[in-house]
């Protein structure tokens, strides 16, 4: 593996006190975005990104036949024509790049089943963007998407981890996706359009002035808009790289500057800078937070989930077993999706009901399990699951526990905060704070079940995909890096 000696000084000498902490992150970040190689990559982060790619692309294929907002999305890029680059997941037709980007990362996150980094979707703000791309520039090999992914994903996850805010997506109020995508795709971009440090750092500038994603965008009626941050992000990451090759300059400085990233949008004086240039080149640190998710909804459900199933075969619950049931505590993103609690009871859309923890929680005591079919409008009217929430409420943490997350949020700071409580008909009250779920880095999921939940997704394809081209999509994407050229993922599935 390579490594960046001035990256490791950096990292040593950072003191967050010190003025000048900062300085010149920025360039020693797209400097590592422009030089590093696939053979610089642990084999174990090729596999996971192998597994990113199969998990983004299927769950993107999903949501272009399942979300309402997937089909509006895809018709207002066909209005606007263009020229034929990239493929449109699901329906099979093409249009620019960015535009693609735009469609595709929109629907990686439509049925919130995307995986997780640091309190956000890192894949789908740079996946989506690697092959259109790479559709439009043709020949692009498997090993150069990998590296490509893989150096976004890394910059993705380091400036997550650099954010000294406890909860900050909730607390400054940002949805971290998009907000971190527009500096992640941008390096995705301009590494398959292979610019140099100086290009990608005017990339990164040409980004920031698009950059946005504010949580506001999840209150009231905007729900569909909380589906689209990627694609906002990936549609402008690569606009910026495609300007910056051909010359447009670009702010400087954009995560350390007196108007950059953390003083204008996380609003932090000490970011971890060590944390964010520590081991560039060396050291992965999505290999530490990455998780998938088994249940397709917001990762704030995933440790209520992972609580009511543990009770439920534990004590062999069953739904007229259950008086009542507590969740306690958690981040603030966990009280967010837990009230109003009368609302939350009878979500009215899809999205409404994989934001709300009593709804994703009634439906794992009812059912056992939590699946794409549980969102549709027939499984939001489900009498036994709405039955079951009416009986589940909310209170704040255990005494002497703060309402609050880690850096990253749900994936970072729930778990062992979040407990959920039952009350039988018999008079017992069983309790489970879990210490980890199905799919996180402590507990991953296998190849095979993610193949599962790939084949199921793409059943919902608009355009059928036969069963025989299902299997030869995982078997390519398996054997990515040998590849000469990626995108023939993307004809078979097509």
């Amino acid at each position: 593996m390579s490594t960046h000696p001035e990256s490791t000084a950096h990292a040593a000498s950072a003191n967050a006190s010190s003025p000048a902490a900062g300085a010149g992150v920025t360039r020693q970040l797209a400097r590592h975005a422009a030089t590093l190689r696939y053979e610089d990559l642990p084999a174990a982060l090729v596999a996971m990104t192998k597994q990113c790619v199969l998990d983004t692309l299927g769950v993107s294929i999903g949501a272009s036949g399942l979300a309402e907002e997937g089909a509006i999305v895809a018709d207002f890029v066909k209005d606007q024509a263009g020229k034929a680059e990239s493929t449109i997941l699901g329906f099979g037709w093409k249009a620019p790049a960015c535009w693609a980007a735009f469609v595709n990362g929109s629907f990686g996150h439509m049925l919130d089943y995307d995986d997780l980094g640091d309190g956000s979707h890192p894949s789908i703000a740079t996946i989506p963007v690697a092959f259109a791309l790479a559709e439009k520039l043709g020949g692009v090999s498997g090993r150069d998407l990998i590296t490509a992914i893989a150096c976004g994903t890394d910059l993705h996850t380091r400036v997550a981890q650099a954010i000294d805010i406890p909860d900050w997506t909730i607390t400054e109020g940002w949805f971290g996706t998009q907000l971190l995508g527009y500096i992640s795709g941008a390096a995705t971009a301009g590494r398959l359009l292979g610019l140099d440090a100086e290009r990608i750092e005017t990339a990164w500038g040409i980004s920031y002035t698009q950059m946005g994603g504010s949580r506001q965008m999840a209150v009231g009626a905007a729900t569909h808009l909380r589906s689209m941050q990627a694609g906002f992000s990936g549609h402008a990451s690569i606009l910026a790289a495609e300007l910056a090759r051909r010359g447009i300059s670009g702010s400087k400085e954009i995560i350390e500057g007196r108007y950059g990233f953390f003083h204008n949008y996380v609003r932090s004086k000490t970011p971890d800078w060590p944390a964010l240039v520590g081991g560039l080149g060396s050291r992965f640190p999505l290999l530490d937070v990455h998780g998938f998710k088994v249940w397709p909804a917001c990762a704030y459900t995933r440790p209520t989930n992972a609580a009511a199933l543990r009770l439920r075969q534990e004590h062999d619950l069953r739904p007229e077993d259950i008086e009542a049931v507590t969740i306690v505590g958690g981040t603030g993103g966990t009280r967010l999706l837990s009230e109003p609690i009368e609302l939350k009871r009878r979500p009215k859309s899809s999205i409404d009901g994989k934001y709300s923890i009593p709804f994703t929680t009634a439906v794992m005591f009812a059912k056992g399990n939590v699946t794409l079919r549980d969102y549709t409008d027939e499984g939001l009217r489900d009498p036994a699951v709405l039955a079951m929430a009416d009986r589940v409420t909310y209170r704040k943490g255990y005494e002497g526990e703060p309402l609050k997350g880690g850096k990253g949020g749900a994936s970072a700071g729930s778990i062992g905060r979040t407990a959920v409580e039952v009350r039988t008909r018999d008079g017992r009250v069983l309790v489970c704070k879990p210490d980890a779920v199905p799919g996180d880095a402590k507990n991953p999921v296998d190849q095979k079940l993610l193949e599962a939940k790939f084949r199921d997704c793409v059943s919902f394809s608009p355009k059928p995909v036969s069963a025989k081209n299902i299997d030869r999509a995982i078997e390519m994407i398996a054997d990515l890096e040998n590849l000469p050229d990626a995108t023939e993922i993307l004809r078979t599935l097509g």
